[in-house]
C-alpha cells in the first residue's frame, strides 16, 4: 500500500505538471482563440520601380515628407558603449529619436523608465513615444546593438497608410504565434500603436507582469497584444522577397554566405535596400555608417527617384 508520504508527493507532482501546462495554455492561447480578422499580407514589400514611375511629381515630392520616423532605442547603462555609438551614429536619421533607460545615466541623456523589468519598461517606452509623438505617424523600437538605414525603412512603408495597423520586420514563428524578432527592429505604425495602448489596459489578455510560471520574452508578449488588437507581424522584404531586417551583423551574413554561397557571396548574403542588421559592436556600426553614408565612388550617380532628406536642425551624416 502505498503510504501517506508516497501519496503526498505524487499529488504535489502532478499538481506541479497540471499548472504547467495550464500555464503554458494561458501564454500561448492567444494563438489559437484570438479574436481577430483574417490577416491579408504577411510579406510586405516596397514600391517597385514600375510603381514609382507612375507616381505624379507632386507626389514624388510630398511623400517622403510626409513618411516620418520616431525611433524608440531602449537601453541600459551597461550597454552604455552601444547606447552612446547608436546615439552618434544611424539614430541622427531618425526625425525624433528618443532613448529609453532603465535607469538615468549621467553620461547620456535618456527618459529614465526607472524600470528593470524589460516588457514593462518596452510597455512605458512605447505609451510614452505615443504621447509625445506630435505628427509623426511611424514608429521604429530597437535595441542599442541594432543599425538601421531610416531611409531603406521610409522607403518600405512610403505607400503605406500609417491609420492602418501595420507591424513590420524579421517574422519568426513560435507554436501559433508569429512575431517580429526584436534584436533586427520592430516597426509600428500610428494604428498599431493605437490599438496597443488600449490593448494595454486589458489586464487578462495583456498583462504587464505577464501569469505564466516561466517568463516569455517582450517580443511574443507584445506580438500576443498586437495578435489581440487584431494587428499581425508581417516580414519586410525586397523585390526579390530577400529580408530586410537582418537578425545578425553584417559580418556574420557574410561569413554565413561565404561558407553556403561561395560563387556569389555578396548576392546571396543581403538586400541591397536592407533596413536593420542586429548584434554589432560599436566599432561595426561606425565602420557601416562610413559605408552607408559617407564612401561615394567620384562620378557615380544613383538615379534615385526619391530623396529622403534629414531632420531639420540635425548634425547627420
Amino acid at each position: 500500500m502505498m503510504s501517506e508520504g508516497s501519496s503526498f508527493m505524487k499529488g504535489m507532482v502532478l499538481g506541479g505538471i497540471f499548472c504547467l501546462v495550464m500555464s503554458f495554455f494561458e501564454n500561448f492561447n492567444s494563438g489559437t482563440h484570438s479574436e481577430v480578422h483574417e490577416h491579408l499580407h504577411h510579406h510586405l514589400k516596397p514600391l517597385s520601380k514600375d510603381e514609382l514611375e507612375k507616381l505624379s511629381e507632386s507626389q514624388m515630392s510630398d511623400l517622403p515628407l510626409q513618411v516620418r520616423v520616431y525611433c524608440l532605442i531602449m537601453v541600459t547603462p551597461k550597454l552604455l558603449v552601444h547606447w552612446a555609438t547608436a546615439n552618434d551614429t544611424w539614430s541622427k536619421h531618425c526625425d525624433k529619436s528618443v532613448f529609453y533607460t532603465s535607469e538615468s545615466s549621467k553620461a547620456l541623456e535618456a527618459v529614465d523608465l526607472q524600470e528593470q523589468d524589460e516588457w514593462a519598461r518596452l510597455r512605458k517606452a512605447i505609451k510614452h513615444a505615443y504621447e509625445n509623438a506630435g505628427d509623426l505617424r511611424w514608429f521604429f523600437v530597437a535595441r542599442p546593438t541594432t543599425f538601421a538605414i531610416i531611409e531603406n525603412l521610409k522607403y518600405l512603408v512610403l505607400d503605406k497608410d500609417p491609420s492602418q495597423p501595420f507591424y513590420i520586420g524579421h517574422t519568426e514563428k513560435s507554436g501559433e504565434l508569429d512575431y517580429v524578432e526584436y534584436d533586427s527592429g520592430i516597426v509600428l505604425s500610428y494604428e498599431a500603436m493605437r490599438r496597443l495602448i488600449e490593448m494595454f489596459k486589458d489586464e487578462d489578455r495583456c498583462p504587464e507582469r505577464g501569469h505564466a510560471l516561466w517568463k516569455t520574452s517582450e517580443e511574443k508578449q507584445l506580438a500576443t497584444c498586437l495578435k489581440y488588437s487584431g494587428v499581425f507581424a508581417e516580414n519586410g522584404e525586397d523585390a526579390q522577397g530577400k529580408g530586410l531586417f537582418n537578425k545578425k551583423s553584417v559580418s556574420s551574413l557574410i561569413s554565413d554566405s561565404m561558407g553556403q554561397n561561395p560563387a556569389d557571396v555578396v548576392e546571396a548574403c543581403c538586400s541591397d535596400m536592407a533596413i536593420t542588421f542586429a548584434g554589432m559592436s560599436p566599432s561595426q556600426m561606425q565602420v557601416l555608417m562610413y559605408g552607408v553614408y559617407r564612401l561615394r565612388p567620384y562620378g557615380h550617380d544613383f538615379h534615385d527617384s526619391l530623396t529622403f532628406l534629414p531632420p531639420k536642425d540635425s548634425d547627420n551624416d
